[in-house]
């Protein structure tokens, strides 16, 4: 302990932080700007508590602006490789940077909150699984832009032969559907709207087999090439269910703590 002139001691107290979850935390005298989140850079003129309310509020809002992107890329995708839309299907392909972009940005933001504030119990849950979840939704993104770029090597044909279409735009539906329910399920923390997603999996699984299954028939009549790019389709569409069952899985896990599948159990 430093003495002062006359041989007294000054006391230096470590200024502490209390996170959402209620754990109170020292915070090394030395550091305290940097490690406890009120370095002037950042959330300038706000308070402790409201800066770092505000921070994991804005990654929830930014998975949920995922959502509604890769939706919207799934939708024009489907379009694209129905109707040989060659415009639809490059701009999926372009508008891909943005589902990027907010990946990253929601990456940074996880780690620099968790070297600033080294979050406990919930926080670290939620911080962790916002991870897990933005990486599937910029996978879903990634899927959503090879069935563009389907399209678009097949343009001016389409993808998808005429008896095909109908089980296609089936499957681009539930997984429509599917990402719109995680969106939802992500901004509301609904545990119940999020084990209903496996039911939606099941569905897309039984199109996916239904799909292979006419292509195997001894009545396809339109080669390798064609087999090849729907086989291919098939393949995104039930990788993009899986992804989109993951992330409410992920809010399950958030909300109670246990992984869904001990929760139907």
């Amino acid at each position: 302990m430093p003495l002062h002139q006359g041989g007294m001691r000054s006391w230096h107290v470590r200024p502490k932080f209390t996170s959402l979850s209620g754990s109170v935390h020292n915070c090394p005298a030395h550091s305290a700007l940097d490690i406890c989140g009120l370095h002037p850079a950042a959330n300038e003129g706000l308070p402790l508590r409201d800066a770092y309310h505000e921070e994991l509020d804005g990654i929830s809002d930014k998975l949920v602006e995922m959502t509604r992107l890769v939706r919207s890329a799934m939708a024009r995708a489907v379009t694209a490789l129905l109707d040989a839309d060659l415009r639809l299907a490059e701009e999926v392909i372009s508008g891909d940077e943005h589902v990027n972009k907010i990946d990253a940005e929601i990456e940074e933001t996880v780690f620099d909150l968790m070297a600033r504030q080294q979050p406990v119990a919930g926080d670290l849950r939620m911080l962790i699984t916002s991870l897990r979840m933005s990486g599937d939704l910029e996978r879903m993104g990634d899927l959503a832009v090879h069935l563009a770029k389907t399209a678009r090597r097949r343009h001016p044909e389409s993808a998808v032969p005429p008896e095909l279409q109908a089980l296609v735009l089936e499957m681009g539906q539930i997984a429509e559907r599917m990402i719109a329910k995680a969106g939802s399920v992500v901004a509301s923390r609904d545990v119940d709207m999020g084990l209903e997603l496996d039911a939606d999996d099941d569905a897309m699984d039984r199109l996916h087999r239904k799909l292979f299954d006419r292509m195997l028939s001894p009545k396809w009549k339109y080669g390798v090439e064609p087999a090849v790019d729907i086989s291919l389709a098939g393949r995104y569409f039930e990788r993009f269910a899986d992804h989109a069952v993951h992330v409410a899985e992920n809010v399950v896990y958030l909300v109670t703590g246990q992984r869904a599948e001990e929760i139907q159990d």
